[in-house]
Order: structure tokens, then sequence, then C-alpha cells
């Protein structure tokens, strides 16, 4: 399990010219090695090493580790450029090289809480850092700092340093299941066999954004520097990354103190391509292309990882569709609205809400055989629970009590 940590220190001229020396010529042996890659048709980081170290040795005065990281560098470019390139999506003969990163190793750098040296063709330069609260959370919360890292130069004298931390977690033997269904503007989850709805807010943030874009933009060329400025303050991706975050830790920490598991749809690649595909409304594509299903997915196997919960995968596919109990189809009939969400079973015709059969699916498709409730409300009308109210919870079973005392209340 590994986390990056973001450190920008502002250096004296003599440090970043020393560094800048380095990233220059850390670029032209990353460029060499990338040529030889596609040449020799191999993205093996040995037979790249092999291949070019003695000549880029002979051409560069930098010390020697340099090259090992460069060559390391180049093998993972290369190797993402041929899966993109099978999948269709890369769109140039080669790997461009337009920002560079440079990778250090254990010999090119050494960590202290004082000073951080890296070593240059003029010997060991110095940086004093300045820790983040994000730091000091990894660090003091038994993660390990990995032997490598990472530097890029930013304009006035800026140094960005990557930190990365590790931590080995072993995932523990559950002993339930809490399946997650996550839809375009509202996630699922069924905690304790009840049911629970957790509004998002994806599409609303969409448009409202989307139409934010085209008020800036209508008349004006986007390489206007106003239009430009504009533009960068949307926050569209951060507050998806946000409510993702939040929401990822609280079905994590749920499964962690029930000891459960949780149960996810294995997506496949390019999901949204494969749902907009008979689609011709180009609101409803925009929406299904910005709801990041996948990247919600990531978001709750990611934070899984951190606290050792096991992440059960399974197929997809009709699980809002399919009875759990009978296994004959449900029929959902239009009722006004785009995606009708109650549905009537074809076998025992009892009442199903798209997003809660999904959820019992997904449980019966992991291994477990625990029966289904024909008779409960909630089967076709879930507690919903609007963002503003989750988004700050500690836990689910806080939220849920919460519920029952409103109730009572009323």
């Amino acid at each position: 399990m590994e986390r990056t940590v973001k450190l920008r220190v502002e250096v004296d001229h003599n440090t970043y010219s020393a560094l800048k020396e380095v990233e220059e010529e850390y670029r032209e042996v990353l460029e060499e090695a990338i040529n030889y890659g596609l040449v020799n048709k191999t993205t093996s980081f040995t037979r790249i090493k092999a291949g070019i170290y003695k000549a880029e040795r002979e051409k560069h005065k930098l010390p020697s580790h340099y090259i090992y990281t460069a060559c390391e560098d180049a093998s993972e470019r290369l190797d993402s450029f041929q899966k993109l390139k099978k999948r269709g999506r890369a769109y140039t003969d080669k790997p461009s090289v337009r920002r560079v990163t440079v990778h250090l190793d254990d010999h090119l750098w050494r960590f202290n809480l004082d000073k951080i040296s890296i070593s240059t063709k003029r010997g060991r330069v110095l940086i004093s850092p300045t820790f983040p609260k994000i730091f000091w959370r990894y660090y003091n919360k038994g993660w390990s700092i990995a032997s490598g890292a990472r530097f890029k130069l930013l304009k006035g004298n800026v140094v960005e340093l990557y930190v990365i931390f590790k931590k080995d977690v072993k995932p523990y033997e559950p002993k339930g299941f809490i399946p997650v269904d996550l839809n375009e503007n509202s996630v699922s989850v069924l905690v304790d066999g009840k049911p629970i709805l957790l509004e998002t807010n994806t599409k609303r943030i969409t448009l409202g954004y989307e139409y934010k874009r085209k008020s800036i933009t209508t008349g004006r060329l986007t390489k206007d520097r106003e239009v430009k400025r504009k533009l960068k303050r949307l926050r569209e991706k951060d507050k998806k990354a946000d409510v993702r975050r939040k929401l990822a830790k609280l079905v994590v920490v749920e499964a962690f103190k029930s000891r459960s598991a949780v149960v996810l749809e294995d997506l496949p690649r390019n999901t949204p391509e494969h749902m907009v595909k008979d689609v011709r409304d180009k609101q409803l594509r925009l929406r299904i292309y910005r709801s990041a299903f996948s990247s919600m997915k990531n978001a709750i196997v990611e934070k899984a990882g951190e606290f050792g919960v096991p992440v059960i995968l399974v197929n997809p596919s009709h699980t809002s569709s399919t009875c759990p109990v009978h296994g004959t189809k449900i029929i959902y009939r239009p009722d006004g609205g785009d995606a009708p969400r109650v549905g009537v079973c074809e076998g025992g015709k009892e009442r199903w809400h798209r997003d809660v059969v999904a959820l019992y699916n997904l449980r019966k498709r992991a291994g477990d055989v625990s029966p289904v409730p024909l008779g409960s409300k909630e089967s076709h009308d879930p507690p919903t629970l609007r963002s503003g109210r989750w988004l700050r919870a500690k836990s689910l079973h806080s939220i849920m009590n919460e519920d029952k005392m409103s109730e009572m209340k009323v």
C-alpha cells in the first residue's frame, strides 16, 4: 500500500540551478531510453539499461544512478503507451516527453526531518522542507518512507518533492458482506440487511458546472486570458473527488468495524463508452461520461486497501433486472421519468426498487446465502439520505440511528 505526499520548497538560486542541470540531462537520457525501447520493441528495464548505459555514462557526467532511474521511467512510459495503443487510446506514434519528473533512488537522496539531500553534478544539495498535516498523519501512524522519491522544478525557484509512504496491510477473513451499488446520482449500501440510498448529487454538480462553462465561453475564445482564468476557478473535479473520498471512507470504516467484505460490481474498462452506446440524448451522454463510476469504485478499493478490508468484485450483468428470490425478470414500467425505479417480479409479483435489488444480487453473487426479505417496505421504498446529512457523518450506523430517532419524534 502506497501514498504519495507532495512537498513544495522554495530554494536559493544555486540549489535550483544545480537541480535544473540534473533535470535537463535526465530528460536527454529519458528520451534516448524511450527511443531505444521503441527501436528494439521492448519495455524491459533491464534490456533498455543494458543497451544505453555505457553510451549515456560517457556522454553525461551525472551520478550513474540517474541513468538507472531514467531507464525505469522510460520502461514505465513505454509499458503505459503500449496498453493505451492496444485500447486504441494512443494518439501519437511514440510516447512524448512533455513533462519530466526526476526519479530518485536510495543512492540519489537522503531523507531527514531537518534536511533532505539530493545528489547533483556539483555534489549534494540540501533542502529544508515544511511538512503539511497529511505528511505527519502518515509519519505518525506506522507508515514508512520508501527508498524512492521524485522531484519536479516549478517557476520561482520552487522544488516540488514527492515523498512516498509504504505500509503492509493484510486483509482479514470476512465474517459478512456489505454490497455497494454505484449509480449516477446515488450510491446504495446494504448494512445489517437494511438498504440505504446515499445521494451524491453528481447530476446536479455536472449540469451546474456545464451551464457555467457555457456562460463563460459563449461568444469568446477559450484561449482568451480572462476565459482561461474563469475556467480554471471551476472546481467540479474537486467537488466530485471530495464526495468520492468521504463516501469511500464511510463504507470502508463500516466494513472494518463489522469485519465484513465490501462487494462491488467488476466494472469493465471504458464503462461510460458501453453505457452511452445507444444513448442519443446529448445531456444524458454528458452526465454518464462525467459520473466517473470507475473512479468511485477505485476510491473504495484504495481506501479498503488502507484498512485491510477485503474487496470482492462480482459480475455486474443484470443485477438490477433479475429477482434475487425467483431468478425471473423484473419489469420496470414507465412512470413518467427517464428511468423507472420500481419494478414487479414476473415470478412472485413482488415489488422491487432498482437499487435495492442490485444490492441483494451483489451479496448473493459474493457467496452469501442469507434469506432475502420479501415483505419489507424498504425493498421498494428505501430510506434516502441527502448528501448534506452523510458527508459529515462518522459512521453509517450513526445515520441510521438518527433516522430512527427522528421517526419516533414525528
